[in-house]
């Protein structure tokens, strides 16, 4: 484990950035056997089951990425049926992008298998204690992710 100072936040975000990506990528790297989707896929889909139907513009923003780069990823999950273009009932110029069935379960099917990674690790390696200790850093780390 890197050792890092807490009385600095650079050294703290740097350890953070490089163990978050180091347990992103081990979930990553499992990815293809379920769904086949990729990571601003993945993203994508799982923004539209939770949050539900919204315009391609609109995700774009939500998910950092120019109009350009999500309309490519709308049209891949589009082509294997993963979402649905519909126009916008107030403004008919406009689409609105919804999650399919299918979509829905490749996100759990995805969800799923991470979870059961995540999960089979802490029973494996981690004391009560420790997941308890995880557990405790979660609101955190949603916070810290929600103001960003």
């Amino acid at each position: 484990m890197v050792e890092t100072s807490v009385d600095d936040p650079a050294e703290v975000a740097a350890t953070l950035r490089l163990v978050m990506g180091r347990i992103v990528r081990k979930l990553r790297h499992g990815k293809s056997a379920v769904g086949d989707v990729t990571l601003s896929e993945g993203s994508v889909l799982a923004r539209l089951d939770r949050d539900g139907s919204d315009s391609p513009t609109s995700l774009a923003t939500l998910e950092g990425v120019r109009p350009q780069a999500m309309a490519t990823t709308l049209a891949a999950l589009e082509e294997r049926g993963l979402v649905s273009r519909t126009p916008d009932p107030t403004d008919g110029r406009r689409a609105v992008m919804a999650i399919t069935t299918t979509g829905r379960q490749v996100v759990a099917d995805r969800r799923s298998a991470s979870v059961r990674r995540l999960a089979d690790a802490l029973e494996r390696e981690f004391t009560a204690e420790e997941r308890a200790t995880l557990h405790a850093t979660l609101p955190l780390l949603d916070r810290l992710a929600e103001r960003m």
